[in-house]
């Protein structure tokens, strides 16, 4: 048998890894629903200028990533983003949402939005902080 460490792995071998612990998590989640989703934002000449991407897994709502264009930052673009998403998980029965943000980005935005900090890891990448926070969608 061998070990081998592989510092620039292809997609392949990654799909290849993350493919076979599906295969072994099938047999408990599969009544789980896993579903993407996203709302995105553009201007009048049809330019994404925003975007929200999220993940049903269950009855949770993953937020993944949130962008608003600096011009359109501070005018209410990000708000209506979460808005619509935790609309739309609502109605597919989701209960609650969570989001990571890291401590130079939007922590107090979604805080001013009814999430708690769960959880924070501190150091980290090297010299700051990863928030885990949640919402009560009900």
């Amino acid at each position: 048998m061998t070990y081998t460490l592989n510092m620039d792995p292809t997609d392949e071998d990654i799909a290849s890894i993350r493919n076979e612990l599906r295969k072994y998590n099938t047999p408990f989640l599969q009544a789980v629903r896993d579903q993407e989703l996203t709302v995105s934002f553009c201007d009048e000449q049809q330019h994404q200028k925003g975007g929200i991407v999220g993940r049903v897994w269950g009855n949770w709502l993953l937020i993944n990533f949130l962008w608003v264009d600096d011009m359109y930052r501070g005018q209410g673009v990000g708000s209506q983003l979460l808005k619509e998403i935790e609309q739309q998980a609502v109605k597919m029965g989701c209960h609650s949402v969570m989001i990571d943000t890291l401590s130079f980005q939007a922590r107090p935005f979604y805080e001013r939005h009814g999430y708690q900090c769960q959880m924070s890891l501190d150091n980290y990448p090297v010299d700051g902080q990863l928030h885990f926070l949640t919402k009560s969608l009900l």
